[in-house]
């Protein structure tokens, strides 16, 4: 008699999920320090105090975030990391200083988030804003929105989302609204909102249309982040499938929750075992 093959998702044990949670909540706290502080010296360098705090909060959250799941990730999930950082970051330094009102620095993040799953999107989103810091300071506190952004893309996988490509656009604009929430405190409360490039000339258009300093900055938040996401997640799709099937059947989050369509499920046959050895 034939035995099943499947393998149960494997649990995940109670350290890694401390580890997880502690993880969130050390985005959260820095976020809120920048929120409560207003560091006037964080776009001044990381050698800036308010800079220095706020490198140190989101790494913190950084590492916990990948020591939750590290046990877990395959090597191609370690291997994509790098890449998906010099995505965001060069496609984010070039967009940036174009005059296109959209951002484009975080497609690196959500193909993360989409193949390995929230928590990796997550820790990849704040691993590449504190990277790029280091080349443009200002992007440093925005980084509770791009980890925002990693873990959005990895729910919206998990529930089938890409699997059903027409809902990924979908989902990118419930991500940019919930991206540019997070978003326009920093930019008003932080910058004063000023911006440089194509959102400080929208912000200014608001501006000039009558509205104060918070409706401008946070129109502007919502007019950049709501296509920025939809074309940001329709690409990180579009890539994730343009892959080949052996590389992305690789990722055990993939084949666990058939993120792609045409995806298996997980397999004891399969050569590497990841999904049993997770555990």
């Amino acid at each position: 008699m034939s035995h099943s093959l499947t393998v149960e998702a494997p649990r995940r044990s109670p350290l890694r999920t401390t580890l997880t949670v502690l993880g969130a909540v050390a985005v959260v706290a820095t976020y809120a320090f920048l929120i409560v502080s207003q560091p006037a010296d964080v776009a001044n360098g990381p050698t800036a105090s308010g800079a220095l705090v706020a490198l140190t909060g989101f790494g913190i959250a950084m590492v916990l975030l990948f020591a939750g799941i590290l046990p877990t990730l395959p090597t191609t999930t370690l291997a994509l990391i790098p890449v998906a950082l010099v995505l965001n970051i060069v496609l984010g330094q070039f967009v940036g200083s174009t005059l296109i009102p959209i951002y484009l620095d975080s497609i690196g993040t959500v193909l993360v988030g989409f193949l390995a799953g929230s928590t990796a999107g997550a820790a990849t989103g704040l691993l590449s804003n504190l990277v790029w810091s280091f080349f443009n300071p200002t992007v440093l506190p925005f980084a509770a929105g791009a980890a925002a952004i990693g873990a959005l893309a990895g729910l919206a996988a998990r529930f089938g989302i890409v699997r059903r490509f027409y809902l990924v656009p979908v989902a990118g604009i419930v991500t940019g609204f919930v991206a540019a929430a997070i978003s326009a405190p920093i930019a008003v409360i932080v910058f004063g909102g000023t911006a440089t490039g194509a959102t400080g000339a929208v912000i200014a258009l608001f501006r000039a249309a009558g509205q104060n300093l918070v409706q401008s900055v946070t129109t502007g938040a919502f007019t950049s982040d709501l296509p920025d996401k939809l074309v940001t997640f329709s690409v990180a799709a579009a890539l994730a499938y343009a892959l080949p099937r052996r590389s992305t059947q690789r990722f055990e989050f993939v084949r666990r929750h058939r993120v792609l369509a045409g995806t298996k499920p997980a397999t004891a046959g399969r050569a590497d075992g990841e999904a049993a050895t997770a555990a």
